[in-house]
């Protein structure tokens, strides 16, 4: 079985749209649909995986990934090329980035990631699994 999809609540959907329009093309995905009062994406291509919907919060209150609820979301890129990308990008979007590109060896030998936080303060990652490019 797979995860078909995850529904995200932002508290800004129109800032959330123009900054997941820059970082999703980098991480695999392609526009699903977009309407006024929610917008998606999912694998680019027709590739298999989980689709994401983001919609706007209906109840006020600071995001944490310290409490109860979704910690982070970790999409896995082909290279470590893309893991710098994409650190370059959020960078330029000025997000916060929690953890510059480095390998994590005790995860498993080549687990080389990015992890920033998005507007809203959702931890997001960049994982390569592969060693490094010849």
């Amino acid at each position: 079985m797979a995860l078909g999809h995850l529904g995200i609540n932002v508290p800004d959907l129109v800032a959330a749209k123009q900054y997941y329009d820059v970082v999703m093309p980098l991480v695999g995905y392609e526009e699903f649909f977009a309407a006024s009062d929610e917008f998606s994406y999912r694998p680019a291509g027709g590739k298999p995986g989980t689709f994401l919907f983001f919609y706007p919060s209906t109840e006020a209150g600071d995001y944490s990934r310290h409490r109860q609820g979704l910690q982070h979301l970790a999409f896995i890129v082909k290279t470590r090329r893309e893991v710098h990308a994409i650190h370059d990008a959020a960078t330029a979007l000025g997000s916060t980035v929690h953890i510059a590109p480095k390998e994590f060896p005790e995860y498993h030998p080549g687990y080389y990631a990015v992890f920033w936080l998005d507007p809203f303060g959702h931890m997001l990652e960049a994982v390569c699994h592969r060693p490094p490019e010849s």
